[in-house]
């Protein structure tokens, strides 16, 4: 009986000197160095013929007549829209006099709002075109075929059983390297080698944090890079979006204050390099944090700053209004275009209905996070352009080379009521249609 016990217990050495040899090898040496074994890359390709062929699979099993109707459902929305401006359709309607049949026109886009309105669905995950093979996409068509249902059985086994449990123990692994790491570095004096230290340990983390969702980024214009003393802003879908981007460089951040994980994870990098946190209902912190950022760039030794301005996680379809506070403060605006490939698992956090560690298990069991990073030209506000103009100019530059819609909505109304100023807004350009057509005055009704 000894025999065998010490037999087994020498067996289970091996096996777990064998996989500490293969996790060193495979994954913390690579993320030190921050070299690409091409794992992800060969994993990624085998998902997406997997994917290619359950495409395959539905089309012939579903009908074209329904597959054709899901298609149009799915790519046009609920409603068509009529896109032509106010001032064609209402100007264009009866000339010299004011029309009740204007009163349609608002009726129409009052029913269109309630049916599909172009905001709140940007606060939901994106709807795909074909079945990833992941249940939130799962509208039964895994009986579409036995083989179809086959590969679906397979994938979950395959997600939660051999994949969860890695990237798991992979996460906790990186979390703890981050907390250790950081307190030791933070015990060292300030200067030179504090900061080549902590700026190390942030990129190896953030790294480490990829590689537990099987992450595949795609980095473009690397010569657009941000430099030290300036401001990069990006489109906001996660917080894998700093994670994304600490991988490949170090950030001064600008954001919310968050508690539990979030709050843990912040705490451990406030020790070695300086961030701006502010909570989002206090105003008079936004005017501190304002003033905070000024003193940053002005110091061109300094991490450039990573700024959201959009203030809330989008679903990656559109880039809506950015807050004016950051463009406000000069300095060179560095714009970052980050897209997700929906295909491989949703990046996008509905804060307002899943929580961090819901949205956690849902990013770790999906096939991987796929995405691409485009650095672009660095900007300056031109004269006399006041901000909210420069960051328009900015919002557009993003959306349009991550190909995404720009929408002119605050993303603050996942939480709030729409502003009073956006109805008036309405009423006077109205207003200024009745005036031009000359019916004010007159008593000219039609």
């Amino acid at each position: 009986m000894e025999e065998n016990r010490k037999g087994h217990g020498l067996a289970e050495g091996k096996i777990l000197s064998i996989w500490m040899i293969l996790f060193v090898a495979l994954v913390l040496l690579p993320s030190m160095f921050r070299v690409s074994l091409g794992i992800s890359h060969f994993y990624v390709k085998i998902v997406i013929k997997m994917l290619e062929w359950a495409t395959l699979q539905i089309e012939e099993g579903v009908k074209k007549q329904k597959a054709l109707a899901l298609e149009n459902l799915i790519s046009t929305g609920i409603i068509q829209r009529d896109e032509t401006p106010m001032e064609e359709q209402v100007a264009g309607r009866c000339r010299g006099c004011f029309s009740l049949a204007d009163v349609m026109y608002f009726s129409k886009k009052g029913c269109e709002a309630v049916a599909e309105d172009e905001v709140t669905q940007r606060f939901s995950s994106e709807e795909l075109l074909s079945w990833n093979l992941l249940s939130r996409t799962n509208a039964n068509l895994h009986h579409t075929s036995w083989k179809l249902a086959a590969v679906w059985v397979t994938g979950i086994l395959f997600r939660y059983c051999l994949l969860l449990p890695f990237r798991i123990c992979l996460s906790v692994f990186s979390i703890l390297l981050l907390v250790l790491a950081t307190t030791v570095v933070g015990q060292f004096p300030n200067g030179r080698v504090k900061g080549w230290l902590s700026n190390q340990v942030q990129m190896v983390c953030a790294t480490l944090g990829t590689r537990c969702l099987s992450g595949l980024v795609h980095f473009h214009n690397r010569e657009n890079k941000p430099q030290k003393g300036g401001i990069c802003v990006a489109n906001h879908t996660s917080p894998l979006d700093v994670l994304v981007l600490a991988s490949d460089g170090c950030y001064s951040l600008v954001g919310q204050v968050h508690g539990g994980l979030m709050g843990l994870i912040q705490k451990s990098c406030m020790q070695t390099s300086q961030h701006v946190l502010f909570e989002r209902s206090e105003m008079k912190d936004r005017h501190l944090v304002r003033k905070r950022i000024r003193e940053h760039i002005a110091d061109k030794a300094k991490l450039p700053i990573l700024i959201f301005p959009e203030g809330t996680c989008i679903n990656n379809t559109s880039v809506m209004m950015f807050k004016k506070g950051s463009f406000e403060v000069g300095g060179t605006i560095h714009p970052v275009a980050i897209k997700y490939d929906p295909r491989f698992g949703d990046a996008f956090w509905n804060s307002t209905k899943h929580s961090i560690m819901t949205y956690a298990f849902n990013v770790l069991t999906s096939w991987a996070i796929v995405c691409n990073v485009w650095y672009l030209p660095p900007m300056v506000k031109e004269e006399e352009e006041d901000a909210v103009h420069f960051a328009d100019r900015v919002k557009a530059v993003i959306a349009a080379r991550a190909g995404m819609s720009v929408l002119p909505w605050d993303g603050g109304l996942k939480r709030k009521k729409i502003k009073e100023s956006f109805k008036e807004e309405q009423q006077k350009k109205y207003c200024q249609i009745v005036i031009e057509n000359g019916s004010v005055g007159n008593g000219n009704v039609c």
